[in-house]
């Protein structure tokens, strides 16, 4: 399981005021912290960075990669600042990674980079016709993704294809079909195509407490079905491997010792697979 520190982002204030005053510390803290943790790779999101990307993800990828000996997951809609990105990363720490192309035209010429740089790339699978409703609908739009990397040169093992996760608190019938999505999506070659999520998606809008619940046990049932990747905190991901054992004794409906934690995981998977309607108090109901 490759975990892709998502720490490193435009949206975190400490990293945004980093970004802004080219200060080295904080961004290498972060990478330092998330290695540590465990991530095999570190996601360095910049936002659309329409003034200035090139220089700033030349400056984020060389400052990651002088505090840890990692591959960068470049994070921008911003093609000029991909390829700068690209050209200054090293690649003996391993390959870089895209963030991504999708079904929408707009995001081919990332498959061009991917092609040209030989580097792994996300096919995010959703186009321009709105938000797939079903595994079914990921399904379609992965084999049009797969196609395309093959006729831009990509090798489809390069490719990690993304289901889309969504917030479960707004649209918590898609939890369940994100997984049933990671499962179609390795039907789709042989050898099995590679799969990522932006994990943190799931739990986006919920009280903060809930949040690293949600994340650990959503990570856990998407990897039980062959997930091979996520976008996530590492220290979380670390966490729910620990709990795992117990976590899948809890999903065969077998007792374990620790009562309150057997409650938190049945009550989670209930509210993942559709079969209790989600709140945000849903623990303590």
């Amino acid at each position: 399981m490759l975990i892709i520190g998502e720490k490193l982002s435009i949206i975190a204030k400490r990293v945004r005021e980093a970004m802004q005053k080219r200060d080295k510390g904080p961004i290498q803290e972060i990478a330092r912290r998330q290695a540590e943790a465990g991530a095999g790779m570190i996601d360095a999101n910049i936002g659309p960075a329409e003034d200035g990307g090139e220089e700033l993800m030349e400056w984020m990828v060389t400052t990651i990669q002088e505090a840890v000996e990692l591959p960068v997951c470049l994070d921008t809609t911003n093609y000029a600042a991909i390829e700068a990105g690209l050209k200054v990363h090293n690649n003996d720490y391993g390959l870089p990674m895209i963030n991504s192309t999708s079904n929408d035209p707009e995001r081919f010429a990332m498959l061009e980079l991917a092609a040209k740089y030989n580097c792994l790339i996300i096919g995010l699978t959703v186009g321009k016709g709105g938000l797939p409703a079903d595994e079914e609908e990921r399904a379609a739009i992965a084999a049009e993704i797969m196609a395309r990397a093959m006729e831009y040169g990509v090798p489809l093992e390069n490719l990690y294809l993304d289901p889309l996760v969504l917030q479960i608190a707004t649209t918590q019938e898609q939890a369940i079909k994100v997984i049933r999505a990671v499962e179609m999506f390795q039907q789709l070659n042989e050898p099995p195509m590679k799969t990522v999520v932006g994990l943190s998606n799931i739990s986006n809008g919920c009280p903060k407490h809930v949040r690293p619940i949600l994340n650990k046990y959503y990570f856990l049932m998407l990897e039980r079905v062959g997930l091979t990747a996520a976008i996530a905190d590492p220290a979380e991901m670390k966490e729910a491997m620990e709990e795992k054992e117990l976590f899948e004794k809890v999903l065969k409906g077998e007792e374990i010792e620790d009562k309150e934690k057997m409650t938190i995981m049945k009550k989670t998977i209930d509210v993942i697979e559709g079969k209790t309607l989600y709140a945000h108090s849903y623990l303590e109901m």
